[in-house]
C-alpha cells in the first residue's frame, strides 16, 4: 500500500486527494451508492421505509443473494447481487458510524468485514463474467475500494477501467486517473488524465488539467517524503549503539 494511514498528517493528505476526486466526479459518481441497474425485477428494487425497516430489508436481500449463490455458484448475476447486498449491509447499523469523521461517517470494523466480503463476491463475479461486467456495479466497487472503504486504490482503478470502457467520460477518466496516481500507477494515470481533459468541455479543460496535475504532484511528494523517512529510519537502525572509550590506568 502506498500510504501509511496511521499518521494523522498522511490521513489528512489522502482525504484531500479523495475530496478532489469527489469534486471532479460531479458529486455522486463514486461517493454515493449506485444500483446495479439490471432493469427492474431483481433483488434491488427500491426499498421502502427507513431505519430498522430498511436494515431488515437489506439483511433479507443479502440472505437471498447468499442462498442464490449457494444454489447457482456459476451464475455471475448471483455473485453480483451478493456483492451489492454486502455493500448495502456494510452501511447499516453497527457497521457504519455516522458520527465519525466530523459527521461524514466511517465504516466500523464489522463494516469493513462486509466490504471485504463484497470485494470477494466481486472478484468471483469477474472470474465468471469477465467480458461483460456490470458497469454500475463497477462504480459501486470503486467506492468499496476507495479510501473511505478498503483503501485499495489499485483495485479501485481496475473497477474504474471497466467504467471507462463502457461509459467514457471526463468524470470517469478523471476518477481513473486519480485512483491510478494514488496507487502509484503513473503511466495509467497520465493516459487517463489526458483522456479526461480531451473529453472535458473546452472552457473547463484548464481547470481539470490543473486539478489532475496537482494530484499527481501531491502523490509524488508524499512518496518522496515517505522514502526520506524510511531512509532515516534505516540509517538510525544501522548506526552504532554508542559506548564511550575505556580509560587506561
Amino acid at each position: 500500500m502506498l500510504f501509511d494511514l496511521q499518521s494523522r498528517g498522511r490521513r489528512g493528505f489522502i482525504k484531500v486527494i479523495y475530496l478532489g476526486l469527489a469534486i471532479l466526479m460531479g458529486g455522486g459518481l463514486i461517493l454515493f451508492g449506485i444500483g446495479t441497474g439490471t432493469g427492474g425485477g431483481g433483488l434491488f428494487d427500491a426499498f421502502s421505509g427507513d431505519g430498522s425497516s430498511t436494515s431488515v430489508q437489506v439483511s433479507n436481500v443479502e440472505k437471498r443473494a447468499a442462498r442464490e449463490v449457494r444454489l447457482n455458484p456459476q451464475d455471475p448475476r448471483a455473485w453480483a447481487d451478493l456483492a451489492q447486498a454486502r455493500y448495502q449491509t456494510a452501511g447499516l447499523g453497527d457497521n457504519f458510524d455516522q458520527t465519525a469523521n466530523q459527521g461524514t461517517g466511517q465504516f466500523t470494523k464489522s463494516g469493513l468485514v462486509k466490504l471485504e466480503q463484497a470485494a470477494t463476491a466481486w472478484q468471483r463475479y469477474l472470474l465468471l463474467d469477465p467480458k461483460r461486467p456490470d458497469v454500475n456495479l463497477a462504480l459501486l466497487m470503486a467506492k468499496v475500494y476507495s479510501e473511505a472503504g478498503l483503501n485499495e486504490p489499485a483495485e479501485a482503478a481496475e473497477a474504474m477501467e471497466i467504467v471507462t470502457e463502457v461509459r467514457p467520460s471526463a468524470s470517469s477518466y478523471s476518477a481513473l486517473a486519480q485512483y491510478a496516481y494514488v496507487a502509484n500507477q503513473s503511466r495509467k494515470g497520465d493516459l487517463a488524465a489526458a483522456r479526461a481533459v480531451a473529453l472535458t468541455p473546452s472552457a473547463q479543460r484548464r481547470l481539470v488539467r490543473a486539478q489532475l496535475d496537482n494530484v499527481r504532484r501531491q502523490v509524488a511528494l508524499q512518496a518522496g517524503q515517505r522514502a526520506i523517512e524510511q531512509g532515516r529510519a534505516g540509517a538510525g537502525r544501522a548506526a552504532p549503539s554508542g559506548g564511550g572509550t575505556q580509560g587506561v590506568g
